[in-house]
């Protein structure tokens, strides 16, 4: 059988892909990276550089280096590299080189033939350079793979139904949005619009203006006058944009960055996530009108498209997730890491035309939202219990994220973090997973900003912080086993249900008590320092059982008169008020309770 590999040679990261047992596997580098940088460079002493070596000497020497050369493919024209000139397949062959060499030190045997993927909407003169740029690297091209058809690959890679899928793909230097369609093996593109100059680069470029024009206000020194300056400033804004993805803030630093008057200058700025989105949003606005023009072409409506998927390290940006789900109005998958997805799937291309068998993509995802509780009042009135994700289902793990939220009263010195997992924008109907206290906040007026941050590992332990963001104070709590925490706490609570069947009406000596130990221990208590939620006790819950059948009795008085689907709706509700009842869980049947009046209350006055 053939040795094929499959290629992604990106703008700004390239990547190579086998299929081993089914599955793609993406190369590493001698240090367990599978991304090479597309930079290409010159030492000093003439040696080539390709890949990190190079990124990281485009800060120092940018005239010896090139980078997004993506852009100039198929294109007649000749770019320098220290004191020669090198056409742009020239250079695209020098990074495909490396590419073929890691694979074939992977695979233990010299690799001849490649699939190699372009954007969909690559023409014929872009498609010839790049199969060029493969033969020189001494591969054979046996396909040049459209992205979006090598992303729909990765995500259904043996599809049978009819399935119509949204590609929006966002790199370093290029942007396309496709529609695909797949039956029966069958992939097939229906529109495709796009931007050659428009990415992730240029995101950079928009938030490297805004530091230098801010940094030449406060000191009267431009920033982009020296080719070094420019180099390390560009390299900064691009790690703060990477960390803006996942966080409300990120902070610039950059040591002795210029002199005025024979005293050094230091670059240190934050840059917030909504000013970053607001810089960046006309950019966006542009990709939104692809995105109609495809499904315009394709003859084709938002609710035709049966999955949207995110591809392109600059998709990580949380505004563009935003604006597809307002528009298509379904969530936007990106399980797969963005950044390999296209890789995977020209791996996945490669094998099936090897002949090999294909089984489904497997990614570790997170299968519940996680969030905090919080008021809310953007509606026109105060919602105490507002759910705030943090953490999106379907997110790959392992994960961190954080945003930050504020005090709603003036001199506040203490907020409870209550921890949900669940779907509903209401925690009520969520599940609670923990909480915690974070007291001696500064006692500032309304709006002092919290942020707060999980960080989600493959077991499912969750740590999360809250921290001041003008002190620096915190408070932090890990929470184990927070995505099956809830299915566990069911079994107990089943095998519970159980145990009490078989329970005489007169327990023998002792059994009481053993009961009631075995009932403390999962209790858990609160550190020192936080606040205990209370919850009633045995006698209590006498209050609970009257409120509990009054409404049950409502219910049943009501449900002949709804429509079928609101009756589903209350025999769910009545259902859980008596399984809790069952249980004498009297917290649960608080809860119970009160959704089922919520649903009951719309019901009297419709």
């Amino acid at each position: 059988m053939d040795i094929i590999v499959g290629i992604d040679l990106g703008t700004t990261n390239s990547e190579v892909a086998i299929l081993r047992d089914g599955q793609p596997h993406v190369c590493t580098d001698e240090d367990g990276d599978p991304i090479l940088p597309s930079f290409v460079g010159l030492s000093e002493d003439g040696r080539l550089l390709v890949g990190k070596a190079a990124r990281n000497q485009w800060v120092l020497a940018p005239e010896r280096t090139v980078k997004s050369i993506k852009r100039k493919m198929g294109q007649d024209v000749k770019v320098n590299l220290g004191d020669q000139e090198y056409r742009p397949q020239e250079i695209s062959a020098m990074i495909l080189k490396v590419l073929k060499d890691r694979a074939s030190r992977e695979l233990g045997a010299e690799v001849k033939k490649a699939v190699i993927t372009v954007p969909a909407y690559f023409n014929d003169a872009q498609r010839q350079a790049t199969r060029e740029a493969g033969e020189l690297a001494g591969l054979e091209v046996v396909r040049i793979l459209n992205e979006p058809t090598a992303a729909s690959l990765t995500y259904d890679p043996s599809q049978t139904a009819l399935r119509r899928m949204l590609v929006y793909d966002l790199g370093g230097g290029t942007f396309d949005v496709s529609i695909v369609q797949a039956q029966e093996g069958v992939v097939e593109v229906l529109s495709s619009h796009g931007d050659t100059q428009l990415g992730g680069d240029d995101f950079d470029e928009l938030l490297f203006n805004h530091v230098c024009d801010r940094f030449q206000q406060e000191h009267g020194v431009d920033l982009k006058a020296n080719l070094v300056t420019r180099a390390r400033v560009l390299m900064a804004a691009e790690a703060a944009k990477r960390h803006l993805s996942y966080h409300p803030f990120a902070r610039i630093e950059e040591e002795f960055i210029a002199e005025k008057e024979g005293q050094p200058l230091h670059l240190n700025l934050e840059v917030s996530r909504s000013e970053y989105e607001a810089m960046i949003q006309s950019q966006l606005d542009r990709t939104m009108d692809c995105v109609q023009r495809s499904l315009d072409d394709a003859n084709l409506i938002a609710s035709s498209i049966d999955k949207m998927v995110l591809v392109g390290g600059s998709t990580r940006t949380p505004r563009i997730s935003q604006l597809l789900e307002e528009r298509l109005g379904q969530p936007a998958h990106q399980e797969v890491n963005p950044d390999l997805c296209v890789a995977m799937g020209a791996g996945i291309q490669a094998g099936i035309i090897a002949g090999e068998n294909v089984g489904a993509v497997l990614v570790d995802i997170t299968p519940h939202s996680l969030g905090i509780k919080c008021l809310d009042d953007s509606a026109g009135f105060m919602n105490e219990n507002k759910f705030a994700r943090i953490i999106h289902r379907n997110t790959p793990l392992p994960t961190s994220r954080s945003d930050v939220f504020h005090t709603y009263r003036d001199r506040q010195t203490e907020v409870e973090i209550n921890v949900y997992q669940g779907e509903s924008e209401d925690v009520r109907r969520n599940h609670r997973v923990g909480r915690f206290m974070v007291e001696g906040l500064a006692p500032v007026p309304a709006g002092n900003q919290i942020v707060v941050q999980f960080d989600l590992n493959l077991d499912g332990i969750l740590k999360v912080t809250a921290r001041e963001r003008a002190t620096g104070l915190q408070k932090q709590v890990t929470i184990e086993n927070a995505l099956a925490r809830f299915e566990r706490e069911e079994r107990d609570a089943a095998r519970e249900r159980l145990q009490r069947l078989w329970l005489p009406e007169e327990p023998f000596p002792g059994a009481e008590e053993d009961f009631e130990e075995d009932y403390e221990e999962d209790i858990e208590e609160p550190a020192e320092g936080e606040v205990p939620e209370l919850s009633p006790g045995p006698r209590e819950g006498q209050r609970e059982a009257v409120q509990a059948r009054a409404l049950l009795e409502k219910a049943e008085r009501l449900i002949e008169r709804v429509s079928p689907e609101d009756r589903g709706e209350v025999e769910r509700l009545c259902a859980n008020v008596r399984t809790a009842l069952t249980d004498r869980q009297w917290d649960k049947v608080a809860k119970a309770c009160d959704e089922l009046a919520d649903v009951l209350f719309y019901l009297e006055d419709a």
